[in-house]
């Protein structure tokens, strides 16, 4: 199955429409009218905060300061078009099984379902077969303070299809209903569901499945424009995203190709859903959320410098290494583990998540290959934040990167001489 995009669409510039300042689902307020996509492997709490705080911006002007961790850009985004706190109005949780979150003791629920105050309004995704299984398990999420919850009918991963979950559910629609009618009656949150057009061209059922949805009390529906056959092959079919903003009155949320904040304008323009849902465009580029609210006020949006990606890649590796910290510590405090055991599992579950983002997040770096490699050999989270250090006062001393003050100082507080 592949997983890059071909065939990219080329979209000039878009008309009057641009991404909405918000949308409602359910009691649930959305500004702006942007969703972080849940993605397995990638969405946890460190990647949504992380978000979260690259696409903060301020309403002050371009020269205004923002948030260490927001990797330097700074939008002048007018309060009234979005939100004035970031650019990125819904985070989506990855997607958990039902199964295994009704099976599993509470104490380890919480490593599935941890989330901070503020992720909120935060959506927690689950997938499964069994419509009992899922009531029960959406009533662990409401319980847990999340503040809605979504089902998952897009997933078009073989191990989740075998199991009659994700998008093989497309497959058995009067399933699908009973699925919906348990899992509404079992919580009072927005339920949701994400979608893609079908299980391939000769069974494309997303229309009647939103109709479905909404006559079953769903609040919002998300379409990934590709059917399960695609996978994330070819280019994403917007128009049937139109057919389903014209045959339901709930929130339709429009997903796929979408990478720059022109191509959301573009897909508002030529559909008319209510909100737009990122997926693999943000690992590549954090800023994409801040960037949209940017275009959406503005006309026109910052790119980030080299320094900004430098920034960017440390406050992400940093915030991952202490979460992790945190988390170690207190299955090591639980398990009466040895200290120096404890630390060096921080350090392989640190290190093994860095180089699952370095390619990610390397992208559009001059010589970013031969960081890669770097980051892929080091054995510890330190020596792969020291790789990152060094790589970056490489550049410095070639000029490539313009003098910032106190940056010098604090590239080589970490890299050592030689």
């Amino acid at each position: 199955m592949q997983k890059h995009w071909d065939n990219p669409r080329e979209h000039g510039m878009p008309g009057e429409a641009r991404v909405p300042g918000g949308f409602r689902i359910g009691t649930v307020d959305v500004k702006p009218a942007t969703v972080l996509a849940p993605m397995v492997g990638v969405t946890d709490t460190v990647f949504r905060r992380f978000i979260r705080n690259a696409s903060l911006f301020t309403s002050a002007g371009p020269e205004t300061p923002v948030s260490p961790n927001a990797g330097g850009l700074a939008g002048s985004v007018e309060d009234t078009v979005s939100n004035r706190q970031s650019g990125c109005g819904l985070l989506m949780t990855e997607f958990t099984s039902a199964d295994g979150l009704s099976r599993m003791r509470e104490s380890k629920r919480k490593r599935y379902l941890t989330y901070y105050d503020d992720e909120h309004p935060i959506s927690a995704q689950l997938f499964g077969s069994d419509p009992r299984t899922l009531a029960d398990a959406a009533r662990i999420v409401e319980d847990a303070g999340f503040d809605i919850v979504d089902l998952n009918l897009g997933c078009p991963a073989k191990r989740v299809v075998r199991c009659n979950g994700g998008s093989g559910l497309l497959k058995d629609l009067p399933l699908i209903q009973t699925i919906f009618e348990q899992v509404r009656a079992a919580v009072t949150i927005p339920f949701t569901v994400k979608i893609r057009m079908g299980w391939n061209d000769q069974n494309i059922v997303c229309v009647p499945l939103a109709k479905m949805a909404q006559e079953s009390g769903l609040c919002a529906i998300a379409l990934h424009a590709r059917t399960r056959e695609d996978g994330y092959s070819g280019q994403a079919r917007w128009e049937y995203i139109a057919a389903v903003k014209d045959a339901v009155s709930i929130p339709v949320i429009g997903n796929g190709d979408i990478r720059t904040p022109e191509d959301a304008a573009a897909m508002v323009e030529q559909t008319n859903c209510d909100a737009v849902m990122i997926g693999r465009a943000a690992p590549a580029n954090p800023w994409i959320f801040r960037q949209i609210a940017q275009f959406t006020a503005t006309g026109r949006y910052d790119k980030p410098t080299e320094w900004d990606r430098y920034r960017m890649i440390r406050a992400y590796f940093e915030m991952l290494l202490n979460e992790i910290e945190v988390e170690e510590a207190a299955a090591a405090a639980k398990a009466q583990l040895p200290g120096h055991a404890a630390k060096a599992q921080v350090h392989r579950e640190a290190a093994g998540k860095m180089k699952q983002f370095a390619a990610w997040f390397t992208h559009g770096v001059p010589g970013g290959a031969a960081l890669r490699r770097d980051i892929f050999e080091a054995k510890s989270g330190a020596r792969i934040l020291e790789a990152v250090d060094c790589f970056f006062e490489g550049r410095m001393k070639e000029n490539t990167i313009v003098d910032v003050p106190g940056l010098n100082d604090e590239i080589e507080e970490s890299c050592p001489v030689g």
